[in-house]
């Protein structure tokens, strides 16, 4: 598979819609994000690191955060949605809220700057964006 954009352009509506706002929201989330691939599957890599991938199969849409970590995250959140550690179905009927493909119900401390981190937008294991899950005074 190729970049993001090329999967997206073979999904058939509603759900490339669907995935694209997935995808948008993400981008809006993590504005340096690129496009490339991780695990064979289309991504939104950020600093090289593999973000987030959207995807339809036969049966359902999926979000794949690449981080069962971010899943949990937003557990809370995801009544009425099926999920695994590495993965989120919904549908074009039922789609994810926007909050919760961006983070923001998970309670994430925003990262310097302000901005709030995207379940992609993390930094290695017990950090976010280089700042640690409590925030240092640095990272406040």
């Amino acid at each position: 598979m190729g970049t993001v954009t090329d999967y997206l352009a073979g999904v058939d509506e509603p759900d490339r819609t669907t995935l694209a706002r997935v995808v948008g929201v993400a981008r809006d989330v993590v504005p340096d994000a690129t496009e490339g691939t991780s695990y064979g599957m289309p991504a939104l890599l950020h600093r090289g690191k593999a973000l987030l991938s959207a995807m339809a199969s036969a049966k359902h849409l999926a979000v794949y955060p690449f981080s069962p970590a971010a899943v949990t995250a937003v557990e809370p959140r995801l009544d009425g949605f099926s999920h695994a550690k590495g993965t989120v179905r919904f549908s074009s009927d039922h789609p994810l809220p926007d909050d919760v493909v961006g983070g923001r119900a998970a309670g994430r401390p925003a990262p310097r700057g302000g901005r709030r981190i995207s379940w992609a937008a993390r930094a290695p294991s017990g950090t976010m964006d280089g700042c640690p899950t409590t925030p240092a005074p640095a990272c406040a």
